[in-house]
């Protein structure tokens, strides 16, 4: 949350002449409801299962690049998918960063009625040993949005 995902995403797809697609958005789509709805009509598990296939699609698709949200990594088989069949890139930020940058929305179910400071430092604590296992890590700075989607087409150009 808050590590400019979407935003990045959409400046490299343009760099890159490709498609940009937020899973997010297209969990919306699918389902009919927000991603806070989903959430509070049917549970974490069952919005997980639901981007499981979202961005299974997705991938299956034409290149593309694609912003997942931030848990998408965390559930074990979507994090396998993504690993075997696309290049992930982590956007790491320092908490005082991301919660900056995220209380200027409300509309995130995990933050709901907590300081968005503790619930990122708890999230970053189970997630950030997952999210190392991307294939490219950046580092997202409160910088110009260009520099990091420099820094990521520099990682790209890197064999692996």
């Amino acid at each position: 949350m808050g590590a400019g995902k979407s935003t990045i995403g959409r400046r490299l797809a343009s760099r890159l002449g490709l498609p940009f697609v937020d899973a997010d958005t297209e969990i919306e789509r699918a389902s009919g409801l927000s991603i806070a709805e989903i959430f509070e009509r049917f549970g974490e598990a069952h919005f997980r299962d639901g981007e499981r296939r979202v961005i299974a699609r997705l991938i299956d698709g034409p290149v593309k690049v694609v912003a997942t949200g931030g848990g998408a990594f965390v559930a074990a088989d979507t994090r396998a998918l993504i690993l075997a069949r696309a290049v992930a890139i982590w956007l790491d930020a320092d908490i005082a960063t991301l919660a900056e940058r995220v209380r200027r929305r409300n509309t995130r179910p995990l933050l709901r009625d907590r300081d968005p400071a503790e619930v990122l430092s708890e999230l970053a604590a189970i997630r950030n040993p997952l999210y190392a296992e991307a294939h490219i890590h950046i580092s997202s700075k409160p910088t110009p949005h260009d520099a990091t989607v420099r820094a990521i087409l520099a990682a790209l150009a890197k064999p692996r």
